[in-house]
């Protein structure tokens, strides 16, 4: 109730927020298409408008620099295996002092095209038969994020466990240990006890790992400057790497029970069986790929939501327009960081659901035991 009524505020402050600046931004308009054309009937240069849609999708794209601010930014390394091996290189090599993208020569001749490593040709435009051939296994921005966040779970982790070592299980947590505890200890309480049951301990550490990993790239995604600023939660290839685990994992544990109930449903008529087959056959891979969405879409959502909301400055062009946009940005930001907590929750949870639900031991079983 308390969430819906804050997005009904912040739809009603946005119209009203737009309502008060669209009379100044039609009659910026209105000039600027006067001062296009010259006496002589002549089209001048137009000014380089500001793209919405391109900056924001920039900002949420992967890439293969990490920009810093203004025109800096930190080349990345490219590795390129083709027919003819093994190639490593930085990504300076691909853009100009502008940022442009450029054509750099090795086995192939290559260009960004669309954020992406092609093989063109002489004029440098596409070459769709050689960029088969070209494989990229690039360090690229995400990539790089993924990297620091495995860093910083493998710090935590290995003080925590080292921390355990030296005082022991029943000991009081001390310093990061006491910070950790209670995460784990919701986790382990809250997430795996309720969905798998007795055999929770055997899942504990795929659900800690996952949870974590998911939790600590939320939140980097969120710090607006390096090391920060990484879309990885957002991008669907990390998303669907982790929902495959959970498909692997739920059906490679899967009891007889289980498979029972997807391709012949136990207490029912045969002709309903045969019906139901199919569905739940299209629900084992319903789920991980709803995994895989929500997580996605959630995050990718919110960091276009504040970028949309800083556009607005630019947009108008009136610097007014940052008494709006800068607070809402600021109150978007804030509920981003409980999102970044929920989604974490929510893909564990359910993949602990799912996990459950694959090994449960149904009553007629047990009772057959």
């Amino acid at each position: 109730m308390v969430l819906r009524s804050l997005k009904s505020l912040l739809v009603l402050a946005f119209s009203l927020f737009v309502l008060l600046f669209s009379n100044s931004l039609l009659a910026n308009d209105s000039a600027k298409t006067t001062m296009e054309e010259s006496p002589a009937g002549v089209h001048e240069e137009k000014e380089g408008s500001f793209n919405v849609t391109e900056t924001i999708l920039e900002h949420i794209k992967d890439d293969h620099s990490w920009h810093i601010g203004g025109h800096t930014s930190i080349p990345l390394p490219v590795i390129i295996y083709t027919d003819k091996g093994l190639e490593f290189f930085s990504s300076s090599k691909l853009v100009n002092e502008h940022h442009e993208p450029v054509v750099y020569q090795g086995n192939y001749a290559y260009k960004l095209i669309e954020g992406k490593l092609k093989a063109v040709n002489e004029s440098g435009e596409l070459d769709k038969e050689l960029s088969k051939k070209v494989w990229d296994f690039s360090i690229t921005k995400n990539v790089a994020s993924l990297l620091i966040s495995v860093t910083i779970l493998l710090l935590l982790f290995l003080s925590v466990g080292s921390a355990y070592k030296k005082r022991g299980v029943t000991s009081a947590p001390k310093g990061l240990q006491s910070f950790m505890e209670p995460i784990i200890l919701f986790v382990r309480d809250e997430v795996a006890k309720p969905n798998i049951g007795k055999k929770y301990a055997k899942y504990m550490p795929f659900l800690l790992t996952i949870f974590f990993l998911i939790l600590v790239n939320n939140f980097l995604g969120l710090i607006p400057f390096f090391p920060g600023a990484a879309n990885v939660s957002g991008n669907i290839a990390f998303t669907m790497t982790l929902a495959v685990f959970v498909f692997i994992l739920v059906n490679i544990n899967g009891n007889k029970s289980y498979w029972q109930h997807i391709f012949w449903m136990p207490g029912m008529h045969w002709s309903m069986k045969l019906f139901l087959a199919p569905i739940e056959l299209i629900g084992v891979f319903t789920k991980p790929i709803s995994l895989m969405i929500r997580l996605f879409a959630n995050i990718t959502a919110g960091h276009i939501l504040v970028l949309s909301l800083i556009c607005l400055i630019f947009i108008f062009k009136t610097i007014f327009a940052s008494a709006i946009a800068v607070p809402f940005a600021v109150f978007i930001g804030l509920i981003e960081l409980l999102v970044a907590f929920l989604q974490a929750y929510i893909f564990t949870m359910l993949s602990a659901m799912y996990i459950g639900m694959a090994t449960e031991e149904h009553h007629h079983e047990e009772a057959h035991h």
